[in-house]
């Protein structure tokens, strides 16, 4: 658990794949929030002693045998309880009160009427429109709660317990469709929790830092360089500490985009005063996926030799003990579960690669406790350029999983060149920062046209941009018409062996961002 604040809030975590909006709301409050499993124990929140709990959505419902619970002394511990939707059925059942499917179900915008003004519902409007999500709701609150808002279909909209701090909202105050959200969760954070609002990136830069310096000595970190934000303010904040005995690695495996590998040389070489090692192993990853289509089959065979790489580098030099990643927050959760106290979960596709324990290195893990939002301010804080803080995701495995089909060198070589021109015009149309991310993908796919007074049978481009808060959930960006038909024009007047382009119109889900 970290130590970056005396005053934090609690989100426990019962499968709502917006508990880490949740947090990232919490904090845009300058109250540093935390995700933990919703199984945590009320012995090991006493020790955490939060200012205030959220119990998040989720997809169950509370009736149902092996529903997800919560440490029913929690609601006990006089901190006060903010439940959302799942969480809110929840807290009503624990208490007293009864939740029952309802045929009248609430899915997307609703307006509710707010009943009591006090406290939670402080300076929001008396009719105000919300986010709802389902087809449970609390029916009865046994005298033991006062309803705060309703709707025509669902008089329990939100509820306080009489004599608790204990809070209940049936939508969603997190996404930005529920219009006073931010205003709902500031007053939980500020009015019931009590907290000041203190809490800044600036603070967690400078104990970041130190604690680097500290745990380091005089040994060498190595850090894993592939341009993108993550492992840029990784490498800033560790430069910071420990100045030239930092080392970092890029390995160019000929799957980045146009004169990539050139332009992180440079800019690092003008912002860190630190060692680069570069591994030209273009030949070598073209020759591992000769032959493959299967995208899953791509993404291992990439993994397995990016590592490869990795390691025979690593291995040159001397006196390093300890390897950066660039993990952020999303990939840690808090598990509150065990005997012996929190023990941290972390996925493996860390931005270096989820390199194996094998290696030898220690871990030093300094965005652990952030959000990508929050990096990029970092990352602005600590001196990088807008074009590093504000460059789009780019995916491990590079452009083989924009390459459809089996990679080749010709191919990459056509992706490269019309990707360039797609990125290029969105900056030219001063886009680039209120999409979130937009490339071209190379379809396995051929068609007729004509070019000139001749037939042609070449291969399609599609172009791909996307708007999205947090990447699990994105829409397809409506671009200008005028922008696609300039993208559309100079692709095919200038990238040999492509005569169509489409504009991917899909949104997440059901589809992904990326195309493999």
């Amino acid at each position: 658990m970290s130590s970056l604040a005396n005053q934090r809030v609690l989100v426990l975590d019962f499968g709502s794949q917006l508990a880490q909006l949740i947090a990232r709301r919490v904090r845009e409050q300058h109250v540093y929030c935390e995700i933990v499993r919703h199984d945590i124990t009320a012995d090991r929140l006493r020790e955490l002693a939060p200012k205030g709990i959220i119990l998040s959505g989720g997809p169950s419902s509370v009736y149902a045998d092996g529903a997800p619970k919560c440490d029913p002394e929690l609601f006990e511990l006089g901190i006060p309880v903010l439940g959302i939707c799942y969480g809110m059925q929840l807290a009503c059942q624990a208490l007293g009160g009864e939740v029952k499917s309802v045929n009248s179900r609430e899915y997307g915008r609703a307006h509710v009427d707010v009943l009591d003004h006090s406290d939670l519902f402080a300076d929001v409007h008396p009719k105000t429109e919300v986010w709802m999500s389902h087809g449970d709701q609390v029916t009865a609150i046994d005298e033991t709660f006062v309803p705060l808002a309703s709707t025509g279909t669902c008089p329990y909209a939100a509820v306080r317990h009489k004599t608790r701090p204990v809070y209940g909202l049936q939508f969603h105050p997190e996404v930005t469709h529920t219009v006073e959200g931010k205003t709902l969760l500031a007053n939980f954070v500020r009015n019931v929790c009590d907290c000041d609002g203190t809490w800044r990136l600036g603070d967690f830069a400078d104990e970041t830092i130190e604690r680097i310096r500290e745990q380091v000595g005089d040994n060498r970190v190595i850090c894993g360089l592939s341009g993108g934000v993550d492992s840029s303010v990784v490498a800033a904040l560790l430069s910071r500490a420990i100045g030239s005995q930092l080392s970092c690695i890029l390995v160019d495996n000929g799957l980045l985009r146009k004169d990539e590998a050139r332009l992180v040389v440079q800019e690092f070489s003008g912002h860190f005063k630190s060692d680069l090692h570069v591994v030209e192993a273009e030949d070598r990853f073209l020759d591992k996926l000769a032959g493959i289509v299967d995208p899953q089959e791509k993404r291992r065979r990439i993994g397995h030799e990016f590592i490869a790489c990795f390691k025979e580098e690593a291995d040159k030099i001397t006196g390093a003990k300890y390897l950066a990643q660039g993990t952020l927050y999303p990939d840690v959760i808090e598990s509150g579960a065990s005997a012996d106290g929190p023990a941290d979960t972390i996925k493996l596709h860390h931005n270096v690669g989820g390199l194996p324990e094998e290696l030898g290195f220690d871990l030093i893990e300094p965005l652990r406790d952030l959000f990508k939002d929050e990096v990029r301010q970092l990352g602005l804080q600590l001196g990088l350029p807008e074009e590093i803080v504000w460059r789009h995701p780019f995916p491990g495995p590079g452009l083989a999983v924009r390459c459809l089909g089996e990679v080749t060198r010709d191919k990459l070589a056509m992706l490269r060149e019309a990707d360039a021109i797609v990125v290029g015009e969105i900056k030219a149309e001063g886009l680039y920062r209120s999409t979130s991310q937009s490339f071209a993908v190379l379809l396995p796919v051929q068609s007729v046209g004509v070019m000139g007074d001749s037939r042609t049978y070449d291969n399609a481009i599609c172009v791909r941009s996307v708007n999205t808060d947090d990447f699990m959930t994105a829409d397809w960006s409506h671009l200008p018409h005028e922008l696609l038909s300039r993208i559309a024009t100079r692709i095919i007047n200038e990238v040999k062996g492509v005569n169509r382009v489409v504009y991917d119109i899909s949104s997440k889900p059901p589809a992904t961002i990326e195309w493999e």
